[in-house]
This record gives structure tokens, sequence and C-alpha cells, in this order.
């Protein structure tokens, strides 16, 4: 435990809460100085955290890929473009397997959900005390690390997903064509309204298990890294490098679940039914 002065609940109350900046119904606009008052800052507070560190680990993805691609050589490759080359083969195979229409948006659309999730969720792995101390020193309250454990975060790529899902939904198909796919399927016209419910609780159920999901697996992994780190510290280093481990494949594969997903759903959404 980071400190003998606050109790198993405090802890876990602070690690959990995000730095918010928003309006409060008492103090105004401002930072929140504790997780009530995060709370109630309401919908258009803003989770400071998750914004620096997904956009910043945003910049560091774009400066990588873009720095490899400047400097590629029909030579030798190093190891720092051996291994953009491999990513960019992987997920080029992901989506040759399953979206078989002409759209040049899905390839990097794919690359950039999976490498920006699975940077995002790699900050999982930094023990949970380090960067929050850091920032305590510095007189900031709270510092969540892991932009895929905030629903906030995960529902916005979700939300950008669907939007493109329904745009080339409509411009693949005709807004006749998508509105007759929501109203005559599966069980034809004289059934409208029940096709009506189906249909639109399946296309709603797409975004929200794509935000649920990624957040459920992230937020749990980090609530076990947090109540490990509760123990003491023989015991901390007995079940955090075997859970680290474990998470490593955790991080891997919800990036993978997420980009595989769009592809299908973006597939979908430029097919005939």
């Amino acid at each position: 435990m980071a400190s003998g002065t606050v109790t198993s609940s405090e802890y876990i109350s602070h690690h959990l809460t995000n730095l918010t900046f928003g309006s409060h119904p008492e103090h105004g606009l401002g930072f929140a100085q504790t997780a009530v008052e995060a709370a109630e800052m309401g919908f258009w507070a803003i989770n400071v955290d998750t914004m620096l560190w997904s956009i910043g680990l945003g910049v560091l993805f774009t400066w990588l890929f873009s720095k490899v691609a400047k400097s590629v050589t029909a030579g030798v490759p190093g190891n720092t473009q051996n291994f953009v080359e491999t990513l960019i083969e992987f997920v080029e195979d992901n989506v040759n397997s399953i979206f078989h229409h002409k759209n040049a948006l899905i390839a990097p659309l794919a690359l950039t959900i999976f490498v920006w999730i699975f940077l995002m969720n790699t900050m999982d792995l930094i023990p949970v005390d380090w960067i929050p101390y850091i920032a305590g020193q510095m007189g900031i309250h709270f510092m969540k690390v892991v932009p895929t454990t905030d629903i906030n975060a995960t529902m916005g790529m979700a939300l950008s997903v669907f939007g493109l899902i329904l745009y080339y939904s409509i411009k693949m198909k005709g807004l006749g064509g998508f509105l007759g796919e929501l109203a005559f399927q599966p069980l034809g016209k004289w059934m409208l309204p029940f096709n009506l419910f189906l249909e639109i609780v399946g296309l709603l159920a797409k975004p929200i298990s794509l935000a649920l999901r990624l957040f459920g697996n992230m937020y749990a992994g980090e609530m076990i890294f947090i109540l490990i780190a509760l123990l003491p510290f023989w015991v901390q280093w007995v079940l955090s490098v075997p859970w680290a481990i474990f998470h490593i494949l955790v991080i891997t594969l919800q990036a993978f679940i997420f980009m595989v997903l769009t592809i299908v759903y973006m597939a979908m959404a430029h097919e005939e039914h």
C-alpha cells in the first residue's frame, strides 16, 4: 500500500478516480479534489488524464510509424522497420480475410485501432503507484494512466466506429436500402414492427458491446493490480508478476477483438442483405 495513512477503500477509490475538470454545483469551475466531487460534476466534465494519455499515445503511434515510413529501406531493414512491417502485414491479412470490398479506409482504420488500443492497454502494466505518486508530488490529486479503463474513452471510440457503420450503410445501400433492411428483415414486411425492434436493437448493440467489452476487461485487470498492491510487499511480487504476464495476453486480445469486430461491422455495412 502506498501509504499507511489511508484505508484500503480510500486507496482503491483514489486509484479509480480520474483527474476531472468541470463545473461543480458548489465549488464552480475547476479540478475535482475528491472522488465525490468528480462524480458530482456531471456529464460535461472532462477526464483530463484520459485525454492526456490517449492523445499522447496516439501522437507516439503517429510519430513512430511516420518515422519508419520516411526511413524505409529496400535493403536490410532495422528492427523497428521489421516490427512495423510485420504489424502492417498482420492487420492486412485480417482485413483481406474479412473485408471483401474496395475501401481504402478500412486497413488504416484497423491498424490505428489495434495499435492505439494496444498502447493504451499496455499502460496497465506500469506499477499502479508510480505515476500517481509522481503526480501527487506535483500537486495533482488523481492520475489514471490507462485510458481504456474509462468508459468515456471506450464509448467514444465505439461511437466513432458506429458513425462509420451508419455512414457506409447509407452510402453503399442508399437511405431507402438501409431503412428497408431495418424494416423488412429478417421476417418480411408483414412483421415490420418486430423487424424494426430486432434490427435496431442489433444495431445499437454494436457500439455498446464494443465499448463495454474493452472497458470491462481493462477495468477488471486494473482492479486486480490495485488489490495486489494492497498486499504485503513480498506477496505483491509473487502475484503481480504472473498476473502481469497473463495480462499481456489480455491487453493484446482486447485490442485485436476491437479491431476484428470493427472490420466485421464495416464489411456488413457494405453488404446487401
